[in-house]
């Protein structure tokens, strides 16, 4: 089950970064939703690489091909067979690393854990096999629309460079306007400045992705041990190079009181709600009608375009100087698959909150 992910929303994922392709099974899909190619090709198109001057360069369509589980521009509730053909490796740009271990990649627990690895863009272990995940994502998200939930993620920060407000002080519409997907023109300038002095050394920085979600109705998530936090959390922390996730106040709450920390309950329009968000639309594990936001914290790339000191398969040391076609800073096209992963587990956890009643 380590390629797959859901309990009854399931995705299977296959193939590695310079193989034949990226490709998935879906199963557990609701019948008669109507599928929207134009809008799935656009997500893939976000994650896709070579789209700005801050990202690889790297030329592919990433074109999704569907093989099952569609008739009539709509789904059948069948496996839905998906795949996304590589038309430009580079595989040669990788030779001189098949016998060493990059830094912080996976190339040396892989080869322990298995015996054997890929190291042609990392095989597997590469981000390229996202675009399974945002596959998913998109046909979740279709399925999430009919609920009236809508997600959105953007960039709150790129090094030291962040959004000093949370999300409900920026405009969605503003995140697709520059490179780095960040809602805060100025801010972007400078994030895109700093990525492009970044990249221009060789080097490559990290950030944070906030994701947020409207709509959401109470509920979904479990009391122990399938919180929707929990869920959310993991599936973040599956993505490549993340190493961190809040949601709501976070780790700003540790230096608040409870006074202050706490959601007070009022009615509004004869509803329910609370007068603040701290809790970030879920609490005791379920979500509570407001609206779910969280932050995704991702290192910097570890591929540099500069020397690092590192051993060979016989612990040997040498030197490894990496070639090829590689981010300075994962960010940008990141944005759509924190989405897809919100998206997958969305779906996932409101078909399991189905099952709780007749």
């Amino acid at each position: 089950m380590s390629n797959s992910i859901g309990q009854l929303f399931t995705l299977t994922s296959f193939g590695e970064s310079h193989g034949k392709g990226i490709g998935g099974v879906i199963d557990g899909f609701p019948a008669g939703i109507k599928i929207d190619l134009d809008f799935i090709q656009q997500d893939l198109d976000r994650r896709k690489p070579g789209q700005s001057k801050i990202t690889t360069d790297r030329k592919e369509g990433d074109k999704v091909e569907f093989l099952s589980g569609i008739y009539d521009e709509h789904s059948t509730g069948c496996p839905i067979g998906f795949i996304v053909w590589n038309t430009n490796q580079h595989s040669g740009d990788y030779d001189a690393l098949k016998d060493v271990y990059r830094p912080s990649h996976a190339d040396y627990t892989y080869t322990q854990k298995y015996g054997i690895r890929d190291h042609r863009g990392g095989g597997r272990s590469s981000a390229r096999e996202t675009i399974a995940r945002c596959v998913a994502g998109a046909l979740a998200k279709l399925a999430l629309q009919q609920l009236n939930i809508k997600i959105y993620a953007y960039t709150s920060q790129a090094g030291g460079i962040k959004l000093s407000d949370n999300y409900l002080a920026y405009d969605p519409a503003q995140i697709e306007q520059n490179a780095v997907r960040c809602p805060d023109p100025e801010k972007a300038k400078e994030m895109i400045k700093l990525i492009e002095s970044i990249k221009e050394k060789g080097d490559t920085i990290g950030g944070t992705i906030t994701c947020v979600v409207k709509g959401c109705p109470v509920g979904l998530g479990e009391p122990v041990f399938n919180k929707l936090h929990a869920a959310l959390g993991a599936a973040m922390l599956g993505i490549n190079a993340v190493k961190g996730f809040e949601y709501g106040a976070g780790f700003a709450g540790v230096q608040m009181k409870g006074s202050e920390q706490n959601d007070v309950f009022c009615s509004k329009e004869g509803k329910i709600t609370t007068s603040t968000n701290n809790s970030g639309g879920i609490q005791g594990g379920i979500s509570n009608g407001q609206d779910i936001y969280f932050k995704v914290g991702f290192k910097p790339i570890a591929t540099l375009l500069t020397q690092q000191n590192t051993v060979d398969k016989q612990g040997e040391e040498t030197i490894i100087c990496a070639k090829g076609r590689h981010d300075p800073c994962v960010l940008p096209r990141a944005v759509p698959i924190v989405e897809a992963m919100c998206a997958i587990t969305l779906l996932d956890q409101y078909l399991l909150n189905k099952t709780h009643t007749l």
